[in-house]
């Protein structure tokens, strides 16, 4: 049976939307003792940090709610969408809402428990977002795992939550949750919702069983549960990916998804379906909250379509998606414009000449134009003509007004490269705690590197800035999370005793009120001649000044002097993401330009291409010449075997460099670093090959 009719079910749409209509509980109102402003508990309240004007001061409602008056507004319009073969299957609002209370009775005939978790495995789907918002409705915690999860991982979300209920996507996952289900005490069902079962089990249904469940339950029940929901309670948990000690939960209210949807969308100025309908296109993890807040609830709140990409997006076949979608909002990681940027350059480069001198000239003329803000007439429409719409037509960009990035730091080189080409990457900023977004760069509102301006109805406070105005960037607003899941001592760590939220990053504002972050207190590298360092700058720099590099690690906290891991620029196994020993076409033809004949990783990692070595040499001279003292310079440098990744540890599921696994993998290449006592008075010094 297919999804779509799986949604039809024996309650009156109208009925459900009479019921419990879109305004503040009465319950929240009452004299009682007042909330704090967070807590630990599952079943906890918050207060809520209400504005007397502006955007802190809309009303609060519940994710039902805000769902609700969705349907009412925007009912017959395309929700969502996902390819079955060749065919694009289409879910209008009133289906949508439909599937999510039916999933809801059958949660609740599954046992599923107030408070308590429902697990939900698996790649992006109509079936990840109904079991999401079902969770929610059933009064239990939508929690998303990562699918790169081990099963220990999995095992100790689930449990953390006390998961009575775990979604899988496939068999793979499933083996996942088989392997630790007798560690989950709390664990009564797990569903399969892709793929037929290879194996019949107790308590374990296909995702068209699992809809039946529900499909001639009674309402009641689930609309009494609806009904005590108020806006200050958790509804969702997001886990942090764990770069340093185990997840931890990240407990939020309706009220921070429901507010934080509802303050981006008018912040962006998204348009409503109404008039003219978003799109945008589902591939990034759901366990992130970037991509719940983007794909699930802003679109939600403006009557979007959100559209499904194939699970092997990220090996290659988002592109596809993305020209057959045509989307008007886009939001990446870096590391997705990095690889749009390598691909598009690894193509200009077999241009023929003219062609190539036409696009250097036509991404001069966009990155002025794009700089200064003003637009040169007769140039910049030629240039458009010539390249900028072609290549926005080859990446599904065409109708895309809204280009985002966020989750981790980009280069100002891969800004530019986009910049150049007219399209615009705005860049935003925040972090789980704070729902997603903090603040968020605007086409009127944009400086290069910057994050951007707050949202409205948030403020942002740095703490103990010094001479140059850097501080612990600190966070209030509707959007700060409740707290984490029974972890109170983590929480007062990241709460002070007035509300804010301490982000943990080091940033500063300008005169016009741009944030900039300028690194991570805990990545921050104190030399043993107690300067301190923050590592991306550098870090960005030698990617900048080196084309070849992809990764680099600075190394240097408590050291006499400073070093660096790098990694070279490879293909990925299309089915696994592991790194492997082939260059990219870009980089062959780097090593080509600079006389080598190299084509593999291999050839050259540890110094064995003395070109190759000469050459990172000189870049990293370049780095180092613009280096504010001494101290910042990087006095030695080594190429690794393989680049960093996912697959491998080094990387977060957001493509975020988790450096402790990374001195812990390389550690004897680290310490190599440092076994001459004589501090290196000359920056010509990497490590020779072994």
């Amino acid at each position: 049976m297919s999804l779509f009719s799986e949604v039809q079910s024996n309650v009156s749409l109208d009925n459900a939307l009479k019921s419990n209509t879109a305004q503040r509980p009465d319950s929240l109102s009452l004299a009682m003792a007042e909330p704090e402003r967070w807590t630990s508990r599952g079943d906890g309240e918050v207060n809520l940090r209400m504005g007397e004007s502006g955007f802190a001061a809309e009303p609060p409602v519940t994710v039902d709610q805000m769902f609700k008056t969705a349907v009412e507004r925007f009912g017959s319009y395309t929700a969502l969408g996902w390819k079955e073969g060749e065919q694009m299957k289409t879910m209008n609002y009133q289906e949508y809402y439909q599937a999510c209370r039916t999933a809801a009775k059958s949660f609740l005939k599954l046992g599923l428990e107030r408070y308590h978790g429902v697990g939900i495995l698996g790649f992006n789907s109509a079936e990840w977002f109904i079991s999401d918002i079902a969770a929610i409705m059933a009064g239990g915690f939508a929690v998303g795992i990562y699918t790169t999860n081990s099963p220990e991982a999995c095992q100790y979300l689930a449990e953390n939550c006390k998961a009575n209920i775990i979604v899988v996507e496939n068999h793979k996952q499933l083996q996942k949750i088989l392997q630790v289900q007798d560690k989950l005490p709390h664990m009564k069902a797990i569903i399969q919702y892709k793929d037929a079962l290879k194996e019949k089990r107790p308590n374990l249904y296909t995702w068209a069983e699992f809809m039946e469940l529900g499909r001639d339950e009674s309402n009641t029940q689930l609309d009494d549960i609806i009904a005590t929901q108020k806006p200050n309670q958790c509804c969702t948990l997001i886990y942090t990916s764990g770069t340093t000690g185990q997840p931890k939960g990240v407990m939020l209210s309706h009220d921070n998804l429901t507010w934080t949807a509802f303050a981006v969308g008018r912040h962006v100025q998204l348009t409503e379906a109404t008039k003219s309908q978003e799109i945008v296109v589902s591939y990034l993890p759901l366990s992130h909250i970037a991509a719940q807040m983007v794909d699930i609830w802003v679109t939600m709140k403006v009557g979007g379509a959100t559209y499904f990409a194939q699970p092997d997006a990220l090996k290659g076949s988002l592109v596809n998606t993305m020209r057959e979608v045509r989307p008007t909002a886009f939001m990446g990681v870096p590391r997705v414009w990095e690889k749009m940027q390598e691909k598009m350059k690894s193509v200009g480069a077999k241009s023929s000449t003219v062609r190539r001198k036409v696009a250097v000239w036509a991404k001069g003329v966009g990155l002025k134009t794009n700089l200064t803000m003003a637009r040169t007439p007769v140039n910049y429409r030629l240039a458009k003509k010539l390249v900028f719409r072609k290549v926005r037509k080859a990446l599904g960009l065409d109708r895309c007004t809204k280009c985002y990035t966020g989750a981790a730091p980009i280069t100002k080189d891969t800004l530019e490269f986009f910049l150049s080409l007219d399209i615009p990457v705005y860049e935003l900023y925040g972090m789980s705690e704070s729902t997603g977004p903090h603040t968020i760069s605007l086409p009127n509102a944009f400086r290069l590197t910057s994050v951007g301006k707050l949202i409205p109805g948030c403020e942002t406070k740095i703490h103990s800035p010094d001479q140059e105005g850097n501080g612990e960037i600190c966070f209030w607003g509707r959007h700060v999370f409740m707290g984490y899941l029974n972890q109170a001592d983590k929480t007062e760590d990241a709460l002070d005793a007035e509300g804010w939220l301490h982000s943990g990053d080091l940033g500063k504002h300008d005169d016009n009120g741009f944030l900039f972050v300028t690194g991570r207190i805990k990545e921050l590298i104190i030399t043993a001649g107690g300067e301190n360092i923050p590592p991306v700058p550098i870090e960005d720099a030698v990617k900048e000044a080196v084309s070849l590099v992809s990764n680099a690690m600075l190394i240097g906290d408590k050291r006499k002097f400073l070093a660096m891991l790098l990694t070279i620029k490879c293909q990925v196994n299309g089915d696994t993401g592991a790194p492997e020993d082939e260059l990219t076409p870009e980089a062959v033809e780097l090593c080509r330009k600079l006389g080598s004949n190299a084509t593999r990783v291999s050839e050259i990692a540890g110094g064995r291409d003395r070109v190759i070595h000469a050459a990172i040499q000189e870049g990293i001279n370049r780095v180092n010449e613009n280096a504010t003292s001494n101290a910042q310079r990087i006095q030695k440098w080594i190429i690794l075997d393989q680049d960093f990744s996912i697959t491998g540890g080094e990387l977060g599921p957001t493509m975020k460099l988790k450096r402790p696994v990374v001195m812990k993998m390389y550690k004897e290449q680290v310490e190599h670093f440092y076994k001459e006592v004589v501090t290196p008075s000359t920056p010509d010094n990497s490590l020779p090959p072994k």
